[in-house]
């Protein structure tokens, strides 16, 4: 059992937790708790790391998982590597994905591409919100601009409750020229935008692009430039904005709704 956070292994989590370059260095992340564990997939599985008594309340899990190596560690020493206040007692060192632009703009069970598009967006909760949604709502596969908050970023991978495993995604380094080039492949591009019109009356069945830009300044000039349409969600009273978060999940069910026949008729 470890019992000192002075431990080289632990150190090296610690690094994990709090730094994307370090994360970047190794090609690892950091998941916490019970769920997130289940959704490991093994051949992503490095290393894993268990409080004594969330090992004797979860024996039989771990005798099911025989290639999950884990070590147990003190509950002071949990706290030390958790991002948590009240960590349950499981951490696990999970390897990074690496998904092509192709990939993640490709048809899924048949289904016509539904891509959300971030370009510097800041909040881990909303990525991890967002990433969970698009799961939720059908979306074959999110872009984020090099500037967007790391995806990897503990807070984000603890907000998509296991979706960041089954959902495909990557970075583009030139957002805009990214943008240009799949409009000129006939994907149609939208960007949300407070100059824009009603959502509601476009047709998104067909390959369809969502823009969602920084929760503060919204979509740069050039990226609103390089959308086909500009859209905006329609509000009521005072307000002027929509969380991004809850914008994205507006425009994702809406298109859900268009695609599926079942939702439709109800």
């Amino acid at each position: 059992m470890i019992t000192s956070t002075s431990n080289n292994k632990i150190k090296n989590i610690i690094k994990c937790v709090k730094s994307s370059k370090e994360r970047r260095k190794q090609d690892v992340f950091v998941v916490e708790g019970l769920r997130m564990f289940l959704e490991i997939p093994e051949e992503m599985h490095v290393e894993t790391y268990v409080t004594e008594e969330f090992y004797e309340r979860n024996r039989q899990i771990f005798e099911e998982r025989q290639g999950f190596h884990f070590e147990l560690v003190t509950p002071h020493v949990m706290e030390a590597m958790a991002g948590t206040k009240t960590p349950q007692g499981v951490l696990s060192l999970v390897s990074q994905f690496h998904y092509s632009i192709e990939e993640v703009m490709s048809q899924k069970n048949s289904q016509e591409p539904l891509v959300i598009a971030l370009e510097n967006l800041q909040d881990p909760g909303n990525l991890g919100t967002i990433i969970r949604t698009a799961e939720g709502a059908g979306v074959t596969g999110i872009i984020m601009s090099r500037d967007t908050v790391d995806i990897y970023n503990p807070k984000v991978v603890r907000a998509t409750m296991g979706s960041i495993f089954r959902m495909h995604f990557c970075y583009v380094g030139n957002f805009v020229e990214w943008l240009k080039e799949w409009s000129d492949r006939g994907i149609l591009t939208y960007g949300a935008h407070m100059k824009g019109k009603n959502f509601y009356d476009n047709d998104y069945q067909k390959p369809t692009i969502f823009c969602i830009g920084n929760e503060g300044n919204g979509l740069s000039d050039e990226a609103s430039e390089a959308v086909i349409k500009k859209i905006f969600i329609p509000m009521k009273g005072k307000v002027e904005s929509l969380n991004a978060a809850t914008a994205a999940t507006v425009l994702m069910y809406e298109a859900l709704r268009q695609r599926n026949k079942q939702f439709r008729q109800n």
